[in-house]
């Protein structure tokens, strides 16, 4: 009996290469984790604070109503901070905004917490002469969900690094007021993403401090990432191609509403100098109403735009040929 139980108990060949296997597909895994560069702090913080903002849904019926208004203005913000700002101004030089406008685009920007200006139009830089590579940071042929959020939680490939240290950011190292926000970046983030939005409700309305962060901070916060990240994702997935059917990104008019006209996204890698990042006009675009607002103040000045020629003969030479949102602008 007790040979029989000590075979019974002896690994068989059989037994031994599958847990031979086994350890060498863990290994492998590890491996391709480690290889990955996953930035954990990133994913338990955005994990955080998607969970947040889920549970913010829940305190909007207990707020007041100056309390959403103030949200959604400062949501308002916070995406002209990405749109008006970052995007169209500092990474694009599509139109030329005066001081005290720079002034406010950098706090807005501080308010988004998206990174700095300067390391966001470097970074945004790349993405355009480099897109859908290795080189691209938030690449879209690596899927939905790395071009979305994934992107943040590893470590930037190499590439991304070596070819954003070859770009000209003279004008940006010029700049003061990049210079300023950078050098500050951190406290202008507690007081503009997280202090202002929480205590005014507080102090001018009497609102809970608890209700004020989760809405006007942490679910505004959660929100206009949402919102930009979907340029990098569905706008370069799902959509239209009517300017250039040989690049990846599409015209999303989803991505426009939510990212206040950030949607036209074909046009805009086709015409990235244009100011109006649309052939539309003011049309699906309160960024673009946001600077003429600012040039007719005399805040801004020298908008850059593709002629009607110029967009026409595009779309007839490289387009799909389907329809685009709306008829363009004549204005």
């Amino acid at each position: 009996h007790s040979r029989a139980f000590n075979a019974l108990n002896q690994p068989t060949s059989s037994s031994l290469m599958a847990m031979e296997a086994l350890c060498r597909a863990g290994d492998e895994k590890a491996d391709r984790w480690r290889s990955l560069g996953i930035v954990w702090r990133n994913v338990i913080l955005m994990a955080l604070l998607h969970i947040g903002a889920v549970y913010s849904i829940l305190v909007i019926p207990r707020a007041k109503p100056l309390t959403w208004v103030w949200s959604y203005v400062c949501f308002i913000v916070t995406a002209l901070g990405v749109t008006a700002g970052a995007h169209r101004l500092w990474s694009h030089r599509s139109y030329r905004a005066k001081l005290p406008l720079r002034v406010f685009l950098a706090a807005a920007n501080s308010m988004a917490f998206q990174n700095d200006i300067y390391e966001w139009a470097r970074d945004h830089r790349v993405h355009h002469k480099y897109s859908e590579t290795d080189a691209d940071p938030h690449n879209a042929t690596r899927g939905f969900f790395f071009a979305h959020i994934g992107w943040l939680f590893v470590r930037k490939h190499s590439d991304v690094i070596e070819k954003g240290r070859k770009l000209d950011v003279t004008d940006l190292l010029a700049d003061p007021v990049v210079q300023f926000q950078r050098r500050y970046y951190k406290t202008s983030v507690l007081i503009m993403c997280f202090l202002v939005p929480t205590v005014v409700p507080w102090y001018f309305w009497g609102e809970t401090l608890w209700n004020s962060y989760f809405l006007a901070s942490i679910l505004r916060y959660t929100v206009s990432l949402n919102v930009t990240w979907l340029v990098n994702s569905a706008a370069h997935m799902y959509g239209n191609r009517p300017y250039d059917q040989n690049i990846s990104p599409r015209e999303n008019r989803w991505v426009t509403f939510g990212a206040i006209g950030e949607g036209f996204h074909n046009f805009h890698h086709t015409f990235p100098f244009d100011y109006s990042t649309s052939e539309f006009g003011l049309r699906f675009n309160p960024t673009t109403c946001f600077i003429d607002l600012m040039c007719w103040m005399g805040l801004a000045s020298n908008r850059k735009k593709a002629s009607v020629e110029t967009i026409q003969s595009r779309k007839l030479r490289t387009g799909d040929g389907m329809v685009v949102l709306t008829e363009p602008s004549r204005g």
